[in-house]
């Protein structure tokens, strides 16, 4: 009782001090102050050391309002609050930082429905269990059955901390799921579309390396099984394929707010060895992905993306082609499907907010957790420009054959949740169509 009523006294006085400072911190008024200390108000759950890793600055150091909103955007970026409030308060001759939050509700089972490959006929439900920041450590475990197109069951869980002095993070992730093959050359060799049914197992070893550096090592299996063999729909002389995989990734990342970004960098490259010749199995595919973003005028912000994929063998089965048209989608061309061995996309984009970070939330729910109903809510406008291509093995990269597309739509945040988006694109030839979608363009 009495822990309780410190607690009250102490959020309640505060919040009085704080709202002195919120229209300044708002109109990018702070000037450079240096930081004698942080104090962390909210985190019922979540370990002190779990925020303060996020933060560029220490005591010590001198911060402004631009410091300070930036580190406010990279503790959302956690996913485990509804809100996060970075003040600067003066105490006795000493610059207190107090960062203010409000945790988000961990335990989630919940129905879905979603879009497989972003596709509206390609509908997919069930169910989604999931136990986030577990043990206040931003550990998560997760199971999820989905029905409908290409049903499947994933079981995961992950640990960002899982040595804390090291900064080493590890993960192990298995998924069964039936798949609606994606190649037209494949089906064309079956002479119609097939059905293959795909388990694997991943386990990722992690190091953060400072702030913004993390690099990686994983190790899987993957069972691919067709009803059938032919020559490169599977990769073994087998119907069935049995592969063991191993590889290492790299992220640079310096972005704001991971969930819909404003300023910062994005630099990731991974490589996967598949098969090391068990079965004649034995190829190779190479990620890379560069995005920036960055403000320009005001609130206008300006982001681009070149991403590639690129696959090395000598029979890279079709289920490992690099396919646009699914995941990977060029606005104007949204449901154009190309295949190859590599793809080639980039995107440009601008946008601008109508409305932003407004929160809303709603207490007088009965029988429901109130951070349920606790959300961040932004509208933005943007124009875009996207083109992409594949390529097969031996062949060149010509101008005619990309697909490009530009437009303007709206993106609705709903944070931490989720985010809609409507545009409108237009092709090459000026044929247009309307696009409904799900998440961050990128």
């Amino acid at each position: 009782m009495i822990r309780l009523l410190t607690t009250t006294f102490t959020l309640l006085l505060t919040v009085s001090l704080l709202a002195q400072y919120t229209d300044s911190i708002q109109n990018g008024t702070i000037h450079k102050v240096k930081v004698d200390s942080i104090s962390i108000i909210g985190n019922e759950i979540t370990e002190e050391d779990i925020i303060l890793r996020e933060l560029t600055f220490e005591s010590g150091d001198e911060i402004d309002t631009h410091i300070l909103n930036y580190n406010k955007e990279r503790i959302y970026s956690l996913g485990i609050f509804n809100r996060v409030e970075l003040y600067p308060l003066s105490f006795e001759g000493k610059n207190v930082i107090i960062i203010l939050v409000e945790e988000s509700w961990y335990i989630y089972p919940i129905p879905f429905i979603e879009l497989k490959d972003k596709d509206w006929d390609k509908v997919s439900y069930g169910m989604d269990f999931s136990v986030r920041n577990f043990r206040g450590r931003n550990e998560t475990v997760r199971a999820r059955l989905a029905l409908g197109y290409d049903p499947s069951l994933f079981l995961a869980y992950y640990v960002p901390y899982l040595i804390k002095q090291e900064a080493i993070s590890f993960s192990i992730e298995t998924m069964y799921k039936d798949v609606r093959n994606k190649s037209r050359i494949a089906a064309s060799l079956y002479g119609k579309n097939f059905d293959q049914k795909f388990i694997s197992s991943y386990l990722v070893l992690g190091k953060r390396l400072g702030i913004y550096h993390t690099a990686s090592l994983n190790i899987g299996f993957n069972y691919i099984e067709t009803p059938f063999y032919l020559e490169g729909i599977s990769a073994s002389g087998e119907r069935i394929d049995r592969i063991l995989s191993a590889g290492a990734s790299y992220i640079y990342d310096t972005r704001d707010l991971i969930q819909y970004p404003k300023e910062g960098i994005l630099a990731w490259i991974s490589y996967q060895l598949k098969g090391f010749g068990f079965k004649d199995i034995n190829y190779q595919i190479l990620n890379i992905d560069f995005r920036e973003y960055r403000k320009i005028i005001g609130d206008l912000t300006a982001k681009w993306r070149f991403t590639s994929r690129m696959t090395f063998g000598k029979l890279i089965p079709y289920y490992d082609y690099s396919y646009i048209g699914f995941v990977e989608r060029i606005r104007g061309h949204f449901a154009t499907e190309q295949e190859g061995n590599d793809y080639y996309i980039s995107s440009l984009e601008l946008f601008h907010p109508i409305f932003k970070d407004v929160h809303i939330s709603f207490d007088n729910i009965p029988l429901l957790p109130k951070e349920l109903f606790s959300y961040r809510i932004g509208l933005y406008a943007q124009l875009f420009l996207d083109t992409g291509a594949t390529r097969f093995r031996g062949s060149a990269l010509r101008s005619r054959d990309f697909l490009s597309g530009y437009g303007a739509g709206l993106t609705l945040l709903i944070l931490p949740y989720n985010i809609l988006r409507i545009e409108f694109a237009l092709d090459e030839y000026r044929n247009h169509e309307i696009i409904f979608d799900l998440g961050i363009s990128f």
